[in-house]
């Protein structure tokens, strides 16, 4: 089996409009200059000043004692379950959470641990359902060490954990012994969605991260944030993986750039969003699911075709969204896909099901 990603197809007409995914960002014009009058040392050796403060910001910004650098986000949740865990833990995570759906099986790869998948609408569950899911501890039951909870969740339609449910999970997997982890890849969105600081939504779990590559629109880096202790942990297992990194500051000015100027306009891709939901849900045969955040997710089948057929059928006119399930849909708003660029969006999506038709 051939993994490599297949290269971009040729033949078709540039891309008007990505909606695939918020990690289709660039680099503005500014973060760029950012970058480049960035003072850099190695990362690796503790000498770069840029990834030192971006570090400090960020402990700060999410409320924690320490923070480290990372290239992704998913190695950023790989490095904090090896920290958590030891083989043979279990850990408790929603079945639609990135970490048992799109990591390539890392915890049971890496750490050796299994992941005791709970259920709940729109890939959350609560306290009662956490509850269901905690074994009694005997020799027979693999130990339970760790549940985490993914803001925003992905597959749950980019859905909002409320400040209030994410405090009583915390405090129930403490009270059970257990550590927290929160998958903050898009926890701006839910920051600014719910108009809460982003510490007050970590303060509960023992360690956190942001991506900066999402809707923020840095071209690399992600943030573990932590105790003193915690991340002094992780820092064994980052280099384990291979994420110690030299000129670091490069990117990490990027994503200084992107806390000063990319998390308010949040907004205003929360907003495009909706204006794409009922667009979509005006369209014959499409059925939306209201987004909460810039994730909006619509199924496909009454239009006679799957959702690869109709992203096929939209990508001959420059428009691109990506598929989910066979007739499951997901379109992305960001900081690279304007007003103008959502009602082109529409346009080409409703002529692509009209002459289906």
């Amino acid at each position: 089996m051939n993994y490599t990603p297949s290269r971009p197809a040729t033949g078709l007409p540039p891309v008007r409009v990505n909606l695939s995914s918020d990690t289709q960002t660039k680099p503005t014009r500014a973060m760029k200059e950012a970058m480049m009058a960035a003072e850099v040392g190695d990362e690796q050796g503790g000498t770069d000043p840029t990834v030192w403060a971006l570090t400090d910001r960020m402990a700060a910004f999410l409320g924690k004692e320490a923070a480290v650098f990372m290239p992704s986000g998913t190695m950023c949740n790989q490095v904090a379950i090896l920290t958590h865990c030891r083989p043979g833990d279990e850990i408790l995570a929603h079945e639609l959470a990135h970490i048992a759906t799109s990591e390539g099986g890392g915890a049971a790869a890496l750490t050796g641990a299994q992941i005791y998948q709970l259920k709940g609408p729109r890939g959350q569950f609560d306290v009662e359902t956490l509850k269901e899911g905690i074994r009694a501890k005997t020799r027979y039951a693999p130990p339970q060490t760790l549940v985490e909870v993914e803001q925003t969740a992905n597959s749950g339609g980019g859905s909002v954990w409320p400040v209030e449910k994410l405090k009583a999970v915390a405090d129930c997997a403490h009270e059970h012994g257990m550590a927290t982890h929160m998958d903050g890849a898009r926890l701006t969105n839910a920051a600014v969605r719910a108009g809460v600081s982003a510490a007050e939504m970590a303060a509960g779990f023992d360690s956190v991260w942001l991506d900066f590559t999402k809707g923020l629109g840095a071209p690399l880096g992600a943030v573990l944030c932590g105790s003193e202790e915690f991340i002094g942990r992780a820092w064994r297992w980052k280099q384990r993986v291979g994420g110690s990194m030299r000129q670091g500051g490069v990117c990490a000015a990027a994503c200084i750039y992107a806390l000063d100027h990319h998390i308010d306009r949040l907004a205003e891709d929360h907003d495009n969003a909706r204006v794409l939901a009922r667009g979509l849900a005006q369209i014959e045969g499409i059925e939306v699911e209201d987004p909460e955040t810039n994730l909006v997710f619509f199924d496909t089948s009454k239009t006679g075709m799957t959702a690869a057929e109709l992203a096929s059928r939209v990508r001959q006119h420059g428009v691109t969204f990506s598929v989910n399930k066979t007739h499951r849909a997901r379109a992305c708003t960001h900081l690279d896909v304007s007003r103008a660029q959502i009602e082109e969006a529409i346009s080409v999506i409703r002529n692509a099901v009209s002459t289906r038709r």
